[in-house]
Parts: structure tokens; C-alpha cells; sequence
């Protein structure tokens, strides 16, 4: 699956689950531009699993502030 692919997929769920409208791009940050809050990040996550069926690790999702820092982990997670 291509970063374009996982980033499309993504921006699908925060439409389906009222998270974000907009078209996604990767130097989107979570927080400050996409303004999800503890709640709705964890939405995000949890559909973004289920989406893709994997386990994102949560030392590492806590890393994440980009979207584009979300596919890579999405990517990685797929290749295991």
C-alpha cells in the first residue's frame, strides 16, 4: 500500500467519523491544525486500526503530530 493510499484511507475515517472535512495533507498537525482534541485523537486512532488491522503502539503514537507522521506509522505497522 502507497502513502497516498494510507493517507486517502485516512482521511476517509476522520470524514466518516465528523474529525476533520477538509482535504488531508501531511504536514497537517493533529493538534493544532486539524484541532482534535485527547477524544477525538483517540478516534482517530482507534478507527485507523480497525481500518488498516493493525496495533499502533502507543509509546510511539504518542510521537505522532502530523498526519504525515501517521501514515509513516500506519506504513510501518502494515510492513510487519
Amino acid at each position: 500500500m502507497t502513502d497516498s493510499e494510507i493517507l486517502t484511507a485516512i482521511a476517509e475515517v476522520a470524514r466518516d467519523h465528523g474529525l476533520w472535512e477538509g482535504p488531508l495533507d501531511r504536514d497537517l498537525r493533529l493538534i493544532e491544525d486539524l484541532e482534535l482534541d485527547s477524544l477525538k485523537a483517540l478516534t482517530l486512532a482507534v478507527e485507523v486500526e480497525n481500518r488498516f488491522r493493525v496495533c499502533l503502539d502507543p509509546e510511539i503514537e504518542a510521537t505522532v503530530v502530523t498526519v504525515g507522521d501517521l501514515v509513516d506509522m500506519v506504513r510501518r505497522e502494515l510492513a510487519h
